[in-house]
């Protein structure tokens, strides 16, 4: 066995690789039973081994809104996909922090869209595809004259054996020979190791890796890597065991199989409510990108929400870098008023219940400082003020809160919730609770109380508004 030394930068010391994890190709498939008996739920296993967190000087988001995310909906238009590809350029910024948009090749609809797209000239993101191993479709990609494209390679034995009826080494001669194709074509291959958390880490995955970057090192081309986590079964857990472990992955494929930061990607489900912070891990574990789609529409459960990552990024950098998030309200608006999307009313950042509050108490510590129940300035970062919901439990604060953000009220404008008007609307409020009702009040309601207590005050307001 060949020992390997080498300085290893970011921690100014020498570093020894004295282990090759070759192929194994095992007659029976390697099914990890202990942990995935069909009939249970799926069981986390500790081995207590941790990996040094070791996060890439770049990190950044992919997007498969397009892919992946159109797996699970209604094919978006033609419009639709150049719009939301302005949306997405405009959130990642100059510098590029929604990196790339894969998109499928096949239908005239695909190729209108990729090819509109194109001649908005934009940097970022840049436009990949994802094809079947096919020489029709690598000729495609080059018509298409798109530099990179995604290429399934199934890792695990669930199937290597059950699925494809192949040996690992079949599978991985397949593989292999797959990735020269795209060689052949000038193309550059980003491998889908598909159900990684399932798959057989050191006696498969990690010699194929290194194998793919064997062939890349070779035609002086980054091949990618996407660490393609299925069935959502991934793991953050200090000690956790391989293959669920994400730090384990991602630290084993730049350990083990030398590839680089910048080639390596996260893509994530959300089976198990994980998807966000298994994509954060892989973060901090040296994985530099993490594949994402708008509001985490993917594969049953969605993808990685690429609005979460984003202010992830901004919260695990301190800074965002040139990204514009409030774009991501513009996104949430445009799925509601145009494609006609209903966003569940509590989703994180783009629900439009998300910053809005019922309880009277919570709504009194709004009026005195926002910041006592708002996640952050919502109104500065996302462009979304922090809003009341009105029913019987608001209040007089509540009412009061409700009146300054419809109205857009600052400084010496701002109501009181000892304003007589705003003692009078609670008491009409209350007459209707009193008389059974149990739904909130909406706003155009509101606005019509204010109207039968003081027309002239409501114009007052509005004017304001318009101000």
């Amino acid at each position: 066995m060949k020992e390997r030394i080498f300085w290893n930068e970011s921690r100014s010391l020498l570093e020894t690789h004295n282990f090759t994890h070759e192929l194994q190709d095992v007659k029976e498939p390697q099914l990890f039973r202990e942990m995935f008996n069909y009939d249970e739920v799926p069981k986390t296993l500790f081995n207590f081994t941790n990996v040094p967190m070791s996060c890439a000087k770049e990190i950044w988001m992919t997007d498969t809104t397009f892919r992946d995310g159109q797996q699970s909906r209604a094919p978006y238009t033609v419009e639709q996909i150049v719009d939301l590809f302005k949306l997405l350029s405009k959130l990642g910024g100059p510098n590029g922090l929604v990196r790339q948009s894969e998109f499928f090749l096949y239908s005239d609809k695909d190729k209108e869209a990729v090819r509109k797209c194109q001649d908005l000239g934009l940097k970022f993101p840049e436009i990949t595809s994802w094809i079947r191993a096919s020489q029709k479709d690598f000729e495609l990609v080059k018509q298409m004259d798109v530099k990179e494209t995604g290429i399934l390679v199934s890792c695990s034995d669930y199937h290597i054996f059950k699925k494809m009826n192949l040996t690992r080494k079949q599978a991985m001669d397949k593989y292999l020979g797959v990735v020269k194709e795209a060689l052949s074509y000038d193309i550059i291959p980003r491998c889908h190791f598909e159900d990684i958390t399932r798959a057989d880490y050191y006696g498969f995955v990690v010699p194929l890796a290194a194998a793919i970057k064997k062939l890349g090192d070779e035609a002086n081309m980054p091949i990618k890597i996407r660490c393609c986590d299925t069935m959502g079964y991934g793991v953050s857990y200090p000690g956790s065991a391989m293959p669920r472990s994400v730090q384990g992955i991602i630290y084993g494929l730049k350990h083990y199989a030398e590839i680089p930061s910048a080639q390596i990607e996260w893509h994530g489900h959300n089976d198990f409510y994980k998807v966000v912070t298994n994509a954060a891990t892989a973060w901090l574990y040296g994985a530099s990108a993490v594949n994402c789609s708008l509001l985490g529409i993917g594969e049953r459960t969605g993808n990685c929400p690429l609005e979460a990552m984003a202010i992830e990024y901004a919260s695990l950098r301190g800074e965002t870098d040139g990204m514009d998030l409030s774009v991501i309200t513009e996104i949430a608006d445009y799925y509601t008023n145009v494609i006609g999307y209903k966003i569940p009313s509590r989703t994180p950042f783009v629900g439009k219940s998300f910053n809005l509050t019922k309880a009277g108490i919570h709504a009194d510590g709004l009026l005195k400082d926002q910041e006592i129940y708002n996640i952050f300035n919502t109104e500065k970062i996302l462009n979304r003020p922090p809003l009341v919901a009105i029913d019987i439990n608001s209040g007089l604060a509540g009412i009061a809160f409700w009146m300054n953000a419809f109205f857009h009220l600052k400084g010496d404008q701002i109501i009181e919730k000892t304003d007589p008007l705003v003692k009078e609307m609670k008491e009409l409020i209350d007459k209707q609770y009193a008389e059974g009702r149990i739904t909130t009040i909406g706003d155009d309601e509101l606005v019509g109380i204010i109207d039968r207590i003081d027309s002239n005050r409501l114009r007052k307001l509005y004017k304001g508004k318009k101000d």
